[in-house]
C-alpha cells in the first residue's frame, strides 16, 4: 500500500483535536490539565484512559495502550495507518486527494485482509450486500419488501439499516463457491449449517435478515426473522457466536446511534430491532437494542463509555413493564449509571406505536413520556399487589418505601410521598414517620477484578492512577534525561555533544536513535508526530509513557549532570558489580577457593569505586 505524504498527515493531524475524536467513542471528562474516561480496549469501572490535549496523545494507565489520533484508531477498528489517516480526515473535513483515498481503501478491508478475522467480515458484508440485493430488486424479495412496506419502513430506513431477504432456496453455498471460498472458512462463518456428512447448507432461509454490526460499521453477524410462520421454525433466528461475533458485547445499532448519543447527552435503549429502526424513521436516532432479553455486564459498559444517562424504552405490556424492571436493576447494580424511563402510552411498543400514529406522534412521546425509576417502579409495583385490600396495600407499601429510603434528594422523596398519601388516602406525617424507620440498603455497584498493574480506584468519579512502578536509579535517570533532550533543544545539544554518550537501556537508546533522524526534519519536538514517525508499538508507547512523567517545568541546577552521572559512570560500574557478585556465587558454588579470593578483591576494589563516586 503506498505511503501518504508526510505533509498530507501533518495536514490532517493538525486539522484534528484528539479530544474531539475520541469523544465518539468515550465519554471525557475534564480532571486537571488531561480528560479522562473509560477505556475503550479493555473494561473497567474506574477510568484509566487519558487524552492529553495539548499533547494530542492518549494513555491508559492500565492497559498501557497509548498513541496520538491515529493510533487510537487502527487499535480500535482494526485499521492499517492510511486508511485511519483517510477516517481522521472524514472527520476533520479534510479534503483528500482521490488517489490517496483510493490507495488506501483499495484493500476493501481493514487491516490485513488475508487474517481469519477480515476474512469472516468479508464474508458476512458480501452476504449482506446479497441480501439487501435480493430483497430491493428481485422477485423473491418482494413479499419481504411488501412486509416492511405494510410495516411501514420507508425504503430509507431499509437501506440504512441494510436489511435483506435470504429466499427459501440453498443460495449463499453456492455464492461463495463461485467465488472459491475456503470451505474450512464457511465453516466457521456461523453462516451455514453442517450435516454429518460435512455438508453445508444456509443457515438462513425465508427470512427477513437484520445485518449486526459491530461499533465499527461492519457486519458482523445476522439475525433473521421468518416471513411465513412454520410450527417448526423460531420467529427469529441469530448467527451462533464465532470469532468476529459475541452477542454479549453487541448491541444493535450501536455503531450509527454514538454520535447521536454524544449530542444528546444519553442513550435509548428498546427492546427490539424494530423499535430502534422505528424511532430512527422518526428522527430519533440515540436508540440501541441489546441481543437478547437480558442485558450483559458487557454491553453496559459499551454504554457507559459512550454517556452518562440511559432512558429505558420497552413494550408497554405486562412482559415489557417486567422486563423494563429487570432492566433498571440490572444496570442499577452494574453501573453508574443515570437512569430513566420512557413509558410508552396504550400498552404499545414504539414500532407499533408509530405504525398507529406516526412517525412525529413517536418522536414526541420519547421526549414527554419519560419518567424517574422511582416513578415507575410505584407504577409498576402498584400492579403486582391487590392494593383493594389492607394486606395487599400495607405489602405495596412497604416496598415503595423501602426503595424510597434510597432516594437522596428531600425534595424527591417529599413529591413521592404526597403522591401515595393522595394516592390511597393517608396522613402524609404517618408515612415520613414509617419512612424514617425503614433502613435503606445500600446500593453497591459490582467492580471487576483489578486489571494488571493497577489498584482499584476507590471514587469512580476520580481518574484511576496506575500503580507505581519501581524503576531503578539508572533507568530513573534514563526517562527523564530522554524527556528532557526531546522536549529542550538546550540539553539535546548538550547530551548530544557528550563524547561516548548512550542510554544503557536498548529501547531509550533506540528511541534516541529514532529522534536523531527526526530532528533531522522537524525543528520542535511533537509527540504526535514522533509517534507517526517510530512507528513501533512499543517503542511508541515508551514515548507516550515519557509524556506521563511528573516532572517540574523547569530544568534544576545541575540535574542534567546528575543524570549523565548516573548513566555514563554509575550505571557501568552498578553492571560490573553484579556481574562480580554472580561470579562469586558460582565460584563458592564450586569451591574455587583461588577464583573466590581474586572476586572478594575485586568485589571490594568496585565498592570502593562506588564510595568515591557517591563523595565526588
Amino acid at each position: 500500500m503506498a505511503r501518504i505524504p508526510e505533509a498530507v498527515i501533518e495536514q490532517v493531524r493538525d486539522a484534528t483535536d484528539i479530544v474531539d475524536f475520541i469523544s465518539q467513542y468515550v465519554q471525557l471528562q475534564k480532571q486537571g490539565k488531561n480528560f479522562f474516561g473509560l477505556c475503550p480496549f479493555h473494561e473497567e469501572r474506574t477510568p484509566s484512559f487519558s487524552v492529553t490535549e495539548d499533547k494530542q496523545i492518549f494513555h491508559c494507565f492500565s492497559c498501557g495502550r497509548g498513541g496520538n489520533v491515529f493510533k487510537f484508531l487502527m487499535e480500535l477498528e482494526n485499521l492499517s495507518f492510511q486508511e485511519a489517516v483517510v477516517k481522521v480526515a472524514e472527520f476533520s473535513h479534510v479534503p483528500l486527494d482521490e488517489k490517496i483515498v483510493n490507495a488506501a481503501t483499495g484493500a476493501g478491508q481493514s487491516g490485513d485482509p488475508q487474517s481469519p478475522t477480515n476474512q469472516l467480515i468479508k464474508l458476512h458484508q458480501d452476504a449482506a450486500k446479497l441480501y439487501a440485493h435480493i430483497l430491493m430488486n428481485t422477485e423473491m424479495g418482494q413479499p419481504a419488501l411488501d412486509y416492511l412496506h405494510h410495516r411501514g419502513l420507508t425504503d430509507q430506513t431499509i437501506s440504512d439499516y441494510g436489511l435483506g431477504f435470504a429466499p427459501d432456496r440453498q443460495l449463499l453455498k453456492p455464492f461463495f463457491d463461485e467465488r472459491q471460498i475456503d470451505y474450512q472458512m464457511l465453516r466457521h462463518s456461523g453462516l451455514f449449517i453442517e450435516n454429518q456428512d460435512g455438508d453445508l447448507r444456509d443457515r438462513f432461509v425465508n427470512r427477513i435478515m437484520y445485518p449486526i454490526r459491530n461499533q465499527s460499521g461492519q457486519e458482523i453477524a445476522f439475525s433473521g426473522r421468518i416471513l411465513k410462520q412454520a410450527p417448526d421454525q423460531p420467529k427469529y433466528l441469530n448467527s451462533p457466536e464465532t470469532e468476529i461475533f459475541n452477542k454479549r458485547r453487541v448491541l444493535f445499532n450501536f455503531d450509527l446511534a454514538r454520535g447521536a448519543v454524544r449530542k444528546q447527552g444519553n442513550l435509548i435503549l428498546f427492546e427490539g430491532f424494530m423499535d430502534v429502526m422505528s424511532a430512527h424513521q422518526s428522527g430519533v436516532d440515540n436508540g440501541v437494542a441489546s441481543m437478547g432479553t437480558s442485558l450483559t455486564e458487557e454491553q453496559i459498559y459499551a454504554i457507559q463509555r459512550i454517556t452518562g444517562q440511559v432512558f429505558v424504552c420497552y413494550d408497554g405490556d405486562t412482559p415489557g413493564q417486567k422486563a423494563t424492571q429487570r432492566a433498571l436493576t440490572i444496570l442499577r447494580d452494574n453501573s453508574s449509571l443515570k437512569l430513566g424511563v420512557i413509558q410508552m402510552p396504550e400498552g404499545l411498543d414504539p414500532d407499533e406505536y408509530r405504525q398507529q400514529y406516526g412517525e412525529q406522534k413517536l418522536a414526541d412521546a420519547l421526549e414527554s413520556a419519560r419518567e424517574t425509576p422511582v416513578a415507575f417502579e410505584m407504577r409498576y409495583l402498584k400492579t403486582q399487589y391487590d392494593v383493594a385490600t389492607d394486606a395487599g396495600r400495607l405489602q405495596y407499601l412497604d416496598e415503595i418505601l423501602a426503595i424510597l429510603a434510597t432516594v437522596r434528594s428531600p425534595v424527591e422523596q417529599d413529591v413521592y410521598l404526597t403522591q401515595l398519601a393522595d394516592t390511597f388516602e393517608l396522613d402524609k406525617t404517618s408515612l415520613r414517620q414509617q419512612l424514617a424507620m425503614v433502613k435503606p440498603v445500600p446500593r453497591t455497584v459490582k467492580k471487576p477484578a483489578v486489571t494488571s498493574g493497577v489498584t482499584d480506584g476507590q471514587n469512580s468519579a476520580e481518574p484511576q492512577q496506575r500503580q507505581v512502578v519501581k524503576y531503578s536509579s539508572i533507568e530513573k535517570a534514563e526517562r527523564a534525561l530522554l524527556f528532557r533532550m526531546l522536549h529542550d533543544r538546550d540539553v539535546w545539544l548538550r547530551v548530544t555533544g557528550t563524547p561516548n554518550f548512550s542510554f544503557v537501556d536498548d529501547d531509550y537508546q533506540l528511541i534516541f536513535t529514532l529522534a536523531q533522524g527526526y530532528f533531522e526534519t522537524h525543528q520542535e519536538y511533537a509527540p504526535a508526530q514522533f509517534i507517526d514517525f517510530i512507528r513501533d508499538d512499543h517503542l511508541q508507547r515508551l514515548v507516550v509513557e515519557l509524556e506521563s512523567l511528573q516532572l517540574s517545568d523547569s530544568i534544576g541546577e545541575g540535574e542534567i549532570d546528575d543524570y549523565i552521572q548516573l548513566i555514563m559512570h554509575v550505571a557501568p560500574l552498578t553492571k560490573q558489580i553484579k556481574a562480580t557478585e554472580q561470579a562469586l556465587q558460582e565460584a563458592r558454588r564450586l569451591g574455587d577457593n583461588d577464583q573466590v579470593r581474586k572476586l572478594v578483591i575485586d568485589y571490594i576494589k568496585l565498592q570502593q569505586q562506588k564510595q568515591s563516586q557517591k563523595q565526588a
